[in-house]
């Protein structure tokens, strides 16, 4: 399966972004970007240090992953985000009008078991509940899926091929 979509893959810390948005990708035949590496050194040391991210430190994290979903518009291409407020969306889709986002939902519990068995990731479990408290799910009037994370990676990457399969053609 190809597509032409930009693929927003969002949700809290430890739903598997990292993990689920390179099978889909290689799965839709479309490159992958991480979101992570479109931090600022600075975001990165403040979320190592327990401390959560304000709108204005995500302001150029968002823009760059935007710059990035622009740039593929018309293409394809997976990113991984975040994107937990409607307003981190918008911001987004004003960048690249055409992205879509598959939305990784699950059980508190699971997520904070996976998160605890994760090495060498810079987000502590300490700042799930700030991320759960900042989620705002996507509207019914935000082009995307959610797909839910319990399962192999491999049942997860599939769900998420399957509901997209039913989005209408993107924006160009």
């Amino acid at each position: 399966m190809n597509t032409p979509h930009v693929v927003v893959v969002m949700g809290v810390a430890g739903t598997g972004k990292t993990t689920i948005g390179p099978l889909l990708a290689a799965r839709l035949g479309v490159p992958y970007a991480e979101g992570d590496d479109f931090h600022p050194q600075a975001n990165i040391a403040k979320m190592s240090a327990g401390t959560p991210l304000t709108d204005e430190d995500r302001r150029p994290w968002l823009d760059a992953i935007g710059a990035w979903a622009q740039g593929r518009a018309g293409l394809g291409g997976v990113v991984s985000c975040s994107a937990l407020k409607r307003s981190y969306r918008d911001r987004l889709r004003a960048a690249a009008p055409g992205v879509v986002f598959v939305h990784l939902t699950g059980d508190r519990a699971l997520i904070e078991d996976r998160m605890s068995h994760r090495q060498g990731h810079f987000m502590p479990t300490a700042l799930l509940d700030s991320q759960f408290a900042t989620l705002q799910p996507l509207e019914a009037d935000e082009a995307g899926v959610a797909v839910d994370v319990t399962g192999s990676p491999e049942e997860i990457a599939e769900r998420a091929v399957n509901a997209l399969g039913s989005l209408p053609e993107p924006i160009r």
